[in-house]
């Protein structure tokens, strides 16, 4: 443990994730209550799991207890070491409020891709604009940061990283506490990252609020749901994610590793749509943990499958300081993921595709 880690910091900590987890856990049974009254709910259909009408207005609690406990954190006696962190938190703060706010719209209208393709630039170009950018990448060979970049070229690598997590989330939410699970690893990999790595003990107080919420919030989402997410928890979670993996930098390479079978999901999806001349937002059940679901497993299985394959990769990132090994880490998983992509694909073809292909992809919603 780091020497600058007192007393303070660790009671700073016990009361975040108090917080953050107590909120989620008291407000989810109300989010629930008020999605079904307000109509945000969603209905069983041919492409759906569950059997019964379903609130889909989880995200509220997510979303509330995380900024209140993100701003209570900035109250407590620790150290902080970066200037811009307030503008940072700002960014972070405005970005998620959006993307909550536009989930909601779409959980009860079902807009089409674009209209949320653009919400999420715009949510991007929020963060952009309050200083959360990438500015480089270190050497995994050399060590060293890569030189200078073009603004543009941090920008657009920017909106693209928060752009794939944002989705990444987005279509990761098709089983019972599969998304919600997820983002809670990585937001506690993060957090032992830049509390107990780097030593970055303010930044650390924001990954933490995001690991309680989540928590508070999966006993209600977990198989069977009593409520979901819907995407204005989905998006404000990958959006959240996202950025975490920005601020303060050094923990890109741990979200990678963490969120690495998803983020493939998800460049598979597209890869194999594209390739069958399909739109690859149209969605079906190609997603390897449909196809897990479709070859008889549980989903309590598969999601705890997912969860432990994503803090296995995630304790990897945080045992080694070698940028190669990590490197070869992210390597060694990507062969392991396409590799068992293609042993799931061969074994769910011989399942009717009248049970497989879906109409297109939910944004929100566990589908």
């Amino acid at each position: 443990m780091p020497e600058s880690l007192s007393t303070d910091h660790l009671l700073s900590f016990a009361i975040v994730f108090g917080v953050s987890f107590g909120l989620a856990f008291l407000l989810t049974p109300h989010a629930q209550r008020l999605g079904i009254r307000w109509g945000i709910v969603d209905r069983p259909r041919d492409r759906h799991q569950h059997k019964h009408i379903t609130s889909k207005f989880g995200g509220m609690a997510l979303y509330l207890a995380f900024t209140v406990a993100a701003l209570v954190a900035q109250f407590l006696p620790v150290v902080r070491t970066d200037d811009k962190e307030v503008i940072r938190l700002i960014g972070l703060l405005l970005g998620g409020a959006f993307l909550f706010v536009f989930g909601i719209f779409d959980d009860k209208r079902d807009f089409s891709a674009l209209p949320q393709y653009l919400a999420q630039i715009f949510a991007a170009a929020i963060a952009v604009l309050f200083l959360i950018i990438i500015e480089g990448f270190n050497n995994p060979l050399t060590g060293q940061l890569t030189p200078d970049w073009p603004y543009a070229l941090t920008v657009t690598l920017t909106l693209f990283w928060l752009g794939l997590m944002m989705n990444t989330v987005n279509w990761l939410d098709g089983l019972d506490g599969l998304a919600a699970g997820v983002c809670s690893v990585a937001a506690l990999m993060i957090f032992i990252h830049a509390a107990f790595r780097l030593d970055q003990v303010s930044v650390s107080l924001l990954p933490l609020a995001l690991f309680g919420a989540t928590l508070g919030f999966l006993p209600y989402n977990f198989h069977p749901a009593k409520v979901f997410m819907g995407s204005n928890g989905a998006l404000f979670l990958g959006y959240t994610t996202g950025v975490l993996g920005i601020i303060g930098g050094a923990k890109m390479a741990t979200v990678l590793l963490v969120m690495g079978l998803p983020l493939l999901d998800v460049v598979w999806q597209i890869a194999r749509r594209v390739s069958a001349g399909r739109n690859p937002t149209e969605g079906d059940r190609g997603h390897v943990h449909f196809r897990l679901v479709d070859m008889g497993l549980s989903q309590r299985h598969i999601v705890l499958g997912y969860y432990a394959f994503c803090a296995l990769f995630g304790a990897i990132a945080l045992v080694t300081a070698s940028r190669l090994f990590k490197l070869l880490a992210l390597v060694v998983m990507g062969s392991v993921v396409l590799a068992s992509f293609v042993i799931v694909s061969r074994h769910s073809s011989a399942t009717p595709p009248a049970n497989r292909i879906l109409t297109p992809d939910d944004p929100g919603p566990e589908q």
